[in-house]
């Protein structure tokens, strides 16, 4: 077994959200990844779709989520399950900080304006 550690975890930044790997190939995982993730205040990701599920907990915080053509709004200890192809859009429309873990398949493949993105963070 492996320890992957958050404290030794490597930041990642985008848009106003920090991601740390948690589980993840390049920390030991075999099939799965798993990340810590921050959302600051009005921090909003762009519209894309990922090649697998994800599965987003919110731990603190409210995250307001865009899937197809649904929004949903989310509370401490929901679980968001995105299916792959989907398009999402997450934001954070909070004063406070959002904490969420988030898990997937390894090789998740990201796609945002028509362009295909291998996530640091999930590697």
């Amino acid at each position: 077994m492996t320890l992957a550690s958050l404290v030794d975890a490597p930041t990642f930044e985008n848009l106003g959200f920090t991601f740390r790997p948690l589980a993840v190939p390049s920390r030991g995982s075999t099939e799965l990844a798993v990340w810590a993730l921050e959302a600051a205040p009005g921090a909003a990701s762009e519209r894309h779709t990922v090649s697998r599920e994800e599965v987003f907990v919110l731990q603190e915080g409210r995250m307001r989520a865009e899937v197809g053509d649904e929004t949903h709004e989310l509370a401490p200890g929901d679980a968001l399950i995105v299916p792959p192809d989907t398009p999402l859009c997450l934001r954070n429309s909070g004063a406070e900080t959002a904490r969420l873990t988030v898990a997937t398949s390894k090789g998740v493949v990201g796609v945002v304006n028509g362009t295909s993105v291998n996530p640091p963070w999930a590697r």
